[in-house]
């Protein structure tokens, strides 16, 4: 299709054609559409002149179709109702609604929120596949080319203009160890705290997380300093070796529900009182803030996130944003 051809093309000329199809005579195309006679014969010379083709033939008090308009108003219709299927509002329908998103969740709250999305979406948008993933090369340019809908994850320092951000909530990080841990129930320090073995849990981008802390943040120089006797990437392999030793694991807090799962983990509050949050976001491209699909979904995922903080005593998020003044 040579787009150069519809440059030519006034839509009005196509709506002055199917009215003067179905009248067979100008004067009362022109009261259907509401303009003077004069103007729908100038119009009827356009016609003629864009198609190449006289398209009426006088006879009478009326007018005689060529068989090149009798060929246009076959095809009339269908074009003018595709026109105004495209220019009507977009309907959206949950339930019957079929589609596929794809998000990329941090390891520790994929274990959280992907089976709470996954079950509230039974229920509200059954046709909805999703693909979850902990990690993907170049995040924020899948964003930008539909690759990615969704990002959770902790905030990081920098972030492109395009993206919009949805704060998912606070929380501190800990230091995970096993039920009947030496340091259980002990009020420690830091050297103490390295006198033990490390677990190393590698995350995309850690070097890019944004601490909520001090400038002299002993936590900091902590993370900093401290050389892990095992790094790896798996969460699972990582909560069972500390599990089963006497390793430390600093890591975001893994909302310990799943018993089978964390049953034998304790949470050690970090020494000295010291005050490090982190903060967790959504993201997403705002090309897809006007689409009604993925603002269903963005919902979806806000309200599982609210039912688990309503669940552990935490204020909402519309509370949390009135309290922090934070932006959706």
């Amino acid at each position: 299709m040579d787009i150069r051809d519809l440059g030519r093309l006034d839509l009005n000329l196509l709506v002055a054609l199917e009215a003067l199809l179905e009248e067979g005579n100008v004067s009362r195309a022109a009261d259907r559409l509401f303009v003077t006679q004069s103007a729908m014969s100038k119009t009827l010379g356009r016609l003629r002149q864009l198609f190449d083709d006289p398209l009426f033939i006088r006879k009478g008090a009326g007018m005689v179709p060529t068989p090149r308009a009798v060929q246009l108003a076959s095809q009339l219709p269908q074009v003018l109702l595709a026109v105004q299927e495209m220019l009507a509002p977009l309907t959206f329908d949950p339930l019957t609604y079929v589609g596929h998103f794809s998000l990329l969740v941090q390891g520790h709250m994929g274990l959280w929120v992907i089976p709470r999305l996954i079950e509230r979406l039974a229920g509200s948008a059954p046709h909805i596949r999703l693909s979850a993933l902990s990690r993907v090369d170049g995040a924020f340019e899948q964003l930008n080319t539909g690759k990615l809908d969704f990002v959770l994850q902790a905030e990081l320092h920098r972030y492109p203009q395009d993206l919009r951000l949805t704060t998912l909530g606070y929380a501190p990080p800990l230091l995970l160890a096993r039920k009947g841990h030496p340091l259980e129930g002990k009020t420690f320090t830091w050297q103490e705290v390295m006198t033990y073995p490390h677990v190393q849990l590698l995350v995309d981008g850690l070097r890019d997380i944004h601490f909520h802390t001090s400038a002299e943040s002993a936590f900091m120089r902590h993370m900093a300093t401290a050389v892990p006797e095992l790094v790896t990437d798996q969460l699972l392999t990582a909560i069972q070796v500390v599990r089963s030793s006497d390793y430390l694991l600093p890591a975001p807090p893994l909302f310990m529900e799943q018993a089978d799962i964390w049953g034998e983990l304790i949470a050690l509050q970090l020494p000295q009182g010291e005050q490090v949050s982190l903060k967790y976001v959504m993201v997403n491209h705002q090309r897809v803030n006007n689409s009604i699909a993925h603002a269903f979904l963005y919902g979806e995922i806000l309200q599982v996130v609210d039912d688990f903080r309503a669940r552990h005593g935490l204020p909402s998020l519309a509370q949390l944003r009135a309290a922090r003044k934070l932006a959706y």
